[in-house]
Parts: structure tokens; C-alpha cells; sequence
């Protein structure tokens, strides 16, 4: 029945002055697969009924709390209902929305991370899996083209086997107490009521950790992790250092800063095997760098010739046109549009249009933040990572 109409979507928390909130959105209408039709934005409820009107939504599927928002839907016919849930709320909303959506029989797409810890997350899997209903999440990285044809490439063995793997997502925006400025994006990412575990360990050092598995194709074993807190009085951690034991005998590093004065949004990775290597950077993303043992360096850009089949579904642009964080974003909403109109409750296989991030890195990435703070407080070298039911 979702076969050749839009998508009707509802969002939870994203309210008037929220950042990522606006991000889903203009994601969500990229491709014209999505219409939102409803939401619980804030629980201000003056608030929330601007946000309404802005998005010039019908009042009457505007809703205080999510829970009045799921039972408004589930009394309307098949036809009108919602058919996913979007959830932009801090992170400790984030298992409580989910389960209730999916409980609901509600697809969800969940920002990152998954939830406050790794119970958490299993509670939420425990849901998706009872409810046979999609559960993605917003490792917007993911979806850029060149991450693809990164991913692409070391899968077809271009570099044989994978020997290095190093990540860094760099940031300098809490170099100063913000967190005790009033300023909210800083208040609620540093206070562990709602941030969960880790602060920018949970916040942007999950996204470096499922980058690294995603692109490598490995999965980390082992990890030693150093975690810091530079500015007094903060509460969670702010800058991560790990060293990680990769399957397959790779071995690599993983840095998480916010406190880098001067770094804007430095992610990065860097892959090398037997035989060359390749880096990329969000800052620069239409750009794939190759270096090789035995030949000069490449440089391959998005929508450039020579690109894997399975990334030229991902591009939008003809090249030398920038494709950014909007698109990286709207390749997620796409792909998981199309699982849910192929009645799927996973995505696709890695590589196809209709892969998205879901259970497994959401339940990896929660695994790695209590990993790496279990090791930070040992006085052991290295940490197990924790084994995961399938």
C-alpha cells in the first residue's frame, strides 16, 4: 500500500530552535519520499504548537507527548496513519520513544546515538524484533557517495588486507564552559541525566567508531582507551583517545575531541593495507584520496569517472558540485523508504541503494562507549570488547 505515494512521517522533539530537527526535515523532502504530517516537538506546548504552525501542520496532529501522538495515529485509517517515526530528542528520549513507537507498530529513525547505554539499546532491538517493525538510526556519514566508494573498495580487496585503521573526529566548539552558558546544545550533551555515558566519547565518538567498522569491513576485538575531561567542572568526558585491535590481526586508533580550539568538524579516516591506502574527509567529502606502494597517489571525486556501481545510486549532483551533509542525510531517508516500501524490517545488503545503519550499529556503538570507559578505569591494558547477541 506505500507503493507510488509519499511517506507520512511524524517527528519527536525537533522543536523551534532545535538544530537537528530542521537537518531530518530538509533531508526527509529531499527526494520527495517523506511528508511530514505530525509531531510531539517539544514538551513546552506553547512551543510545540508554533512548531505546528510553522510547518504549517493540521493542529489536530500536533500532540504534547508522543504517547497522545502514537494513539491519535493508531485510530486513524490504514490509509492516513503515519508510517515512521522520527526521533531528534536528546539521548536520554531516545529508548523510551523508540520502544514506544515500535510497540505501537511504528517504524522508528532514531538519531544517535542509540540510547544512554548498551541495556538500553537491547531493549530497543527486543522491541524491533517483536514488532517485525524497521528500526534505523542516523549515522549520517554513512550515506555520503565517497564513503561508499571507500567502503567499495577496500571490500573488493583494492588494497589487500587491511593492516591500519585510523579515525579522528576532531571538534573544538567546548573548548570553553558553554555547558554553563546557557547554551543548550552544550548543556544537555554534558550532563550525563541526558546525555547518557559519554559526552563527546557517546556524541561524536560513536560516529568515528561506525565509520571505522563500516568502511574497514572489521570489527574491532579490543580497545585501550584513555578519556579526559580538560574543562573544570565538566561533568562528561570531552576528548577520547583509543587504541583498537581489529579482527584479522589489523590494528588502529580512534581520537574524539570537542576541545581542539579552532576545529570546526574534522572527521576523518584513513585506511591501509598491503598494498595502498585511502583516506577521506567530511570537510572534504567529494574527495578520495588512493595512495599506493608502487604508484603515484589518485585522487577520485564524486561524480567523476571510475566510481563502484554502488555508489553512483548515492550521488546527486553532476561532479564538481559539493555532496553534503544534507544528502548524506537524504541517502538515509531514502534507503529507508525504500525498505519500507519493500514491506523489509532491515534495510538491504551493504552497498545496495537500500542499506541504512540499524540494529547492529546501534548495539556496537553502545557496546564501544561502556567498552572504552571499562578500560579507562582498568588498570588492565586491554579491554575485551563485549561479545553481542546476533
Amino acid at each position: 500500500m506505500m507503493a507510488g505515494r509519499r511517506l507520512k512521517l511524524a517527528m519527536a522533539g525537533g522543536g523551534e530552535g532545535a538544530f537537528i530537527g530542521g537537518v531530518h526535515r530538509m533531508a526527509a523532502a529531499l527526494d520527495g519520499d517523506w511528508q511530514l504530517v505530525a509531531g510531539a516537538f517539544s514538551s513546552d506546548p506553547a512551543r510545540n504548537r508554533r512548531t505546528g504552525e510553522q510547518l504549517g501542520l493540521d493542529p489536530a496532529r500536533v500532540h504534547d507527548t508522543l504517547d497522545a501522538l502514537l494513539a491519535d495515529e493508531r485510530a486513524r485509517p490504514e490509509g492516513e496513519r503515519i508510517d515512521a517515526v522520527a526521533i531528534v530528542t536528546p539521548n536520554h528520549l531516545h529508548a523510551p520513544m523508540a520502544i514506544a513507537a515500535l510497540d505501537a507498530g511504528f517504524p522508528v529513525f532514531s538519531e544517535k546515538p542509540m540510547a544512554m547505554n548498551l541495556a538500553e539499546a537491547q531493549a530497543i532491538a527486543e522491541a524491533a524484533r517483536a514488532s517485525r517493525r524497521l528500526y534505523a538510526l542516523a549515522f549520517t556519514y554513512s550515506g555520503y557517495p565517497m564513503v561508499e566508494e571507500a567502503r567499495a573498495r577496500v571490500a573488493r580487496g583494492d588494497f589487500g588486507r587491511v593492516r591500519l585503521v585510523h579515525v579522528e573526529y576532531v571538534q573544538g566548539w567546548l573548548s570553553s564552559p558553554l555547558d554553563r552558558e546557557g547554551n543548550k546544545q552544550a548543556e544537555w550533551r554534558t550532563d550525563p541525566a541526558r546525555a547518557g555515558l559519554g559526552g563527546a566519547l557517546g556524541d561524536i565518538g560513536t560516529h568515528a567508531f561506525q565509520l571505522a567498522e563500516h568502511v574497514s569491513g572489521l570489527t574491532v576485538e579490543a580497545l585501550s582507551a584513555d578519556v579526559t575531561t580538560h574543562v573544570a567542572g565538566r561533568m562528561l568526558d570531552d576528548d577520547v583517545n583509543v587504541l583498537l585491535r581489529f579482527a584479522e590481526g589489523a590494528r588502529g586508533t580512534l581520537r574524539a575531541t570537542q576541545v581542539a580550539a579552532g576545529e570546526e568538524n574534522g572527521l576523518r579516516i584513513r585506511i591501509h593495507g598491503e598494498k595502498g591506502g585511502l583516506e577521506w574527509s567530511q570537510m572534504e567529502p567529494n574527495t578520495l584520496t588512493l595512495r599506493w606502494l608502487d604508484r603515484p597517489a589518485e585522487i577520485v571525486r564524486a561524480g567523476g569517472p571510475g566510481l563502484s556501481p554502488t555508489t553512483l545510486p548515492r550521488l546527486r549532483t553532476p561532479s564538481g558540485h559539493p555532496e553534503g551533509y544534507i544528502e548524506a542525510f537524504g541517502n538515509l531517508y531514502r534507503a529507508v523508504a525504500g525498505s519500507l516500501r519493500d514491506d523489509a524490517p532491515t534495510g538491504g545488503a551493504l552497498g545496495e541503494p537500500d542499506w541504512f545503519p540499524g540494529l547492529e550499529s546501534g548495539l556496537r556503538t553502545m557496546a564501544f562507549v561502556e567498552a572504552v570507559l571499562e578500560s579507562a578505569r582498568s588498570d588492565e591494558k586491554w579491554t575485551v570488547f563485549p561479545a553481542l547477541a546476533d
